[in-house]
């Protein structure tokens, strides 16, 4: 990288200028892949055409088409973005890389989350400065979501947003060395449905060698659709949109009505005779698998890739305190959740009121909840790969409260994203309804986390103990780190 006070960087399609920013330089809106237009938005990603000149990568560009979402009494604006920038050049990476010249860095890939339907890298919460203050190239990447990325239709490839994210990593190894990172050190990271899909690609032959560790934060290893709970939706979208469930037919409707009509797909009941929703009806898309990933990583997919891999606290927390829900939950509410996560829901809720004696009724929806999104899929996923030593495996569980909203949302999903990126000091985060609460958290935890994936990244070890099947020794980060063995034995046994 020269030091010419504006950076150029050439890539395998052309040059881009950053922009300098103290420690860290960015590149911003770079493309990995072609425009997906029309009938392209359901097809494999293609190679982006080359450009002639300099491209200008010093300002953010367009992202998937999505909905602007908002939580209940919670501002999620730097988690989910500000919604939609227009613009059909949207499969892009942003490179934080240092502004010192340096070469064989580690590289952490992140993938954002927002239940499939929304996120992108214009969210403020993924900000890669103090990664490449502490020399790492940082890369976030935007995917296709809803319908145009994740809805199983009839003569179209599955899972586009996961192939879009295998198209990323494939740019990464082509392309990060003239940003000063290693493309033989590679760790793909994500949250919530971006961990989601960090697991599927885990599970997928054609990555293989793409990447070299992987961090699971607040995913599921069982959260993908079965093809028949994944054809209901596809019936109702094209039902919405009045057309043909066919790709033909999807590709002549404009991304406006698609974005449209996924808001409308929500409440569908994906229960069968023989699976439960794993998204428990919080959100239509996810991926459509035959085997979950967990089961696929289980038989030895990913076994030489390092793992780290973990869930908060009281992941639950934030889909009902916001929303009023929480405080009010009653015995009724822990059932229905429990009937919506389980076939034996009578045992699950029995497990949860014995694990945790004086629980009040919200506490115990919520971890029903938290285990059903979340929980059981992440151990499940940390079982399968700890049963081969072939690499390692790692668990941590995210126990800082937050005391945002009157101090109910606590260790919530999505509260330690600030601590991995380093930003618990920006303002958006702080305050009675910022994600963060209106306590200053402390700036030490931040640091530690920080520095713990990092370390993780440059050496395959966070810093505690490995996990394996016996002791599933567990982190447990609060303003005090406590190593813990299996510390959810009951209900682990209750969801096997």
């Amino acid at each position: 990288m020269n030091q010419h006070p504006d950076p150029v960087v050439t890539t395998s399609r052309g040059a881009v200028r950053g922009l300098r920013q103290g420690e860290a330089t960015a590149f911003l809106n770079i493309p990995y892949a072609a425009a997906p237009r029309g009938a392209d938005r359901f097809a494999p990603p293609r190679p982006h055409e080359p450009w002639d000149g300099v491209r200008d990568a010093t300002v953010p560009g367009p992202n998937a088409p999505q909905s602007e979402r908002r939580l209940g009494r919670v501002d999620m604006s730097p988690y989910f973005g500000a919604g939609w920038s227009r613009g059909e050049d949207y499969l892009t990476v942003n490179v934080f890389t240092p502004t010192a010249a340096n070469r064989d860095l580690p590289v952490m890939v992140f993938v954002h989350g927002g239940g499939f339907v929304a996120g992108s890298t214009r969210s403020s919460m993924y900000d890669g400065s103090a990664f490449a203050r502490d020399g790492v190239v940082l890369v976030t990447l935007n995917y296709r979501l809803g319908i145009a990325g994740f809805l199983d239709i009839p003569g179209a490839p599955a899972n586009r947003g996961l192939l879009d994210v295998v198209a990323a990593l494939r740019w990464v190894r082509e392309n990060i060395a003239a940003f000063g990172g290693d493309p033989h050190n590679v760790t793909l990271f994500g949250q919530s449905a971006g961990a989601t899909v960090v697991g599927g690609v885990l599970a997928t032959p054609g990555a293989a060698g793409l990447f070299h560790r992987a961090i699971v934060q607040s995913g599921s290893g069982l959260g993908a659709f079965t093809t028949e709970q994944a054809s209901r939706v596809t019936r109702a979208a094209a039902q919405a949109l009045g057309i043909e469930p066919s790709v033909d037919a999807f590709a002549d409707v404009s991304d406006e009505r698609l974005v449209a009509a996924a808001s409308q797909l929500t409440g569908i009941d994906l229960r069968t005779g023989t699976h439960h929703d794993p998204l428990i009806g919080l959100s239509p898309f996810s991926l459509v698998l035959d085997t979950q990933p967990a089961v696929s990583v289980g038989v030895g997919l990913g076994a030489d890739v390092d793992l780290l891999v973990g869930t908060n606290a009281e992941e639950g927390n934030l889909y009902l305190v916001p929303v009023g829900k929480y405080a009010t939950s009653t015995a009724a509410d822990v059932d229905e959740a429990a009937a919506r996560s389980h076939p034996d829901p009578a045992r699950l809720v029995e497990t949860y009121r014995t694990s945790r004696p004086g629980a009040s009724h919200a506490e115990l929806r919520s971890a029903v909840m938290a285990d059903a999104l979340f929980g059981a899929g992440s151990r499940a996923l940390a079982d399968a790969h700890a049963a081969h030593p072939k690499s390692a495996t790692y668990a941590y569980e995210f126990a800082w409260r937050s005391h945002a909203l009157d101090g109910e949302l606590g260790a919530t999903h999505a509260v330690e994203l600030p601590f991995v990126f380093d930003l618990v000091e920006r303002p958006e985060l702080n305050g009675p309804s910022a994600l963060l609460g209106p306590d200053r958290p402390p700036a030490d935890l931040a640091t530690r986390v920080h520095e713990s994936w990092i370390r993780f990244a440059r050496t395959g070890d966070p810093g505690w103990d490995p996990y394996d099947t016996e002791r599933r020794s567990t982190m447990r980060i609060d303003t005090r780190w406590t190593q813990v063995d299996d510390p959810h034995h009951q209900e682990r046994q209750a969801w096997d």
